[in-house]
């Protein structure tokens, strides 16, 4: 029998999403590698080379690889055989270590859970409650693995019931078509076909948090139906042309990552669901001998890539902006840009709007004159 504290428990949860929120999976820092190496288009090469460029400034300064820090997704398997030290629930805890890594005054991430979700909407202010699937296993270990998604590419998420004799090659190629760039590619999808509606959208995020290996695929001298199907989507989603960031090239998705239960002969359940460049997941084992450890990775494992800006770049000062000087712009100008950049989710565009439709003032303090906004 196992004894998992309470403390242990929470520190670890807590820890886990500190550390991802500045470390991208090295397994997805070898694949965007490869990506960068083998990229022909000049806008999609450039697109990549800044992604890995945040990713190591990130991981050198700890601070997180994108602002959106996400909602937490856990994936609890617990022993059978484990017993709890702990005044708190499993779900009380899991939440307890959210509300301790988004609140960390090192290093605050951004909360953006709000409840209801209809409504209100208020902000929770702390990022719970978390996304949680448990599982009773047997052993004598607790295995968690978490992810923290971003809302852009979570809102991309597809679901179909199709007839068993439809192709799932062309639903899920011609679904990521239609979505474009939406979700922030190129990052990795998850495909979960079978079991009921609920299943096998669980399965597609479940997928996710798999280690990036299409390309060992290849070397395998026979495949299985599902390796091949992987094959197969992997390269007819990126010949699309989709590319990094919508600007077209080879590689839109790094890896397509597939997981299935049996389901009713008269159904196909599929759903997909892409995971953005900030993919950020982290898998540990609790075994009542403390907290979890986790070791930072070497700045090796990051390629040299040197960005710069092109040489027919636009050097903006948004401090000293004017209508005469954005006249100038043309699309398919690269600006540069320094100083103050306001920024507002949905709500704020449109509390904004309907203000100023309304003929009343803008809150105190904020002033769009000669300003720009995100």
């Amino acid at each position: 029998m196992t004894t998992i504290k309470q403390a242990d428990f929470v520190q670890s949860v807590a820890d886990a999403l500190q550390y991802m929120s500045y470390y991208h999976p090295i397994d997805f820092i070898e694949a965007m590698t490869v990506a960068y190496q083998r990229e022909e288009s000049p806008a999609a090469k450039d697109a990549i080379g800044q992604i890995l460029t945040n990713s190591r400034m990130s991981a050198e300064g700890r601070r997180p690889v994108c602002q959106d820090t996400g909602i937490v997704v856990v994936f609890l398997r617990v022993g059978m055989d484990v017993r709890w030290d702990a005044d708190l629930s499993l779900s009380e805890m899991v939440n307890e270590g959210v509300r301790q890594a988004y609140k960390n005054p090192d290093n605050v991430l951004r909360a953006s859970v709000v409840d209801p979700p209809f409504g209100v909407r208020a902000n929770t202010k702390d990022n719970t409650p978390a996304v949680i699937h448990t599982e009773i296993v047997t052993g004598n270990k607790v295995d968690v693995r978490l992810a923290a998604k971003g809302g852009g590419s979570e809102n991309k998420a597809k679901f179909a019931v199709l007839n068993p004799s439809d192709s799932i090659v062309d639903w899920v190629v011609g679904t990521l078509r239609d979505l474009g760039a939406g979700w922030c590619p190129p990052g990795i999808l998850g495909v979960g076909i079978g079991g009921t509606p609920e299943k096998a959208l669980v399965l597609a995020k479940e997928s996710l948090l798999d280690r990036i290996d299409i390309q060992m695929l290849y070397s395998k001298p026979s495949l299985d139906a599902t390796e091949a199907l992987r094959i197969e989507l992997y390269e007819k989603i990126n010949q699309l042309g989709i590319g990094a960031q919508g600007l077209g090239g080879v590689t839109t998705v790094l890896d397509v990552k597939i997981r299935q239960h049996a389901t009713h002969a008269a159904s196909l359940p599929v759903a997909l669901i892409p995971n953005c460049a900030a993919t950020r997941h982290l898998h540990f084992e609790l075994n009542g001998e403390g907290p979890a450890e986790f070791q930072p990775p070497s700045l090796d494992a990051w390629p040299a890539v040197s960005w710069s800006p092109a040489d027919d770049s636009r050097s903006v000062d948004l401090d000293s902006l004017d209508r005469a000087e954005v006249s100038q712009w043309r699309a398919g100008d690269r600006l540069l840009l320094t100083g103050c950049l306001l920024t507002g989710r949905d709500a704020a565009h449109k509390k904004l709007i309907d203000l100023l439709n309304n003929g009343e003032p803008l809150p105190d303090g904020v002033n769009f004159e000669n300003r720009m906004i995100y």
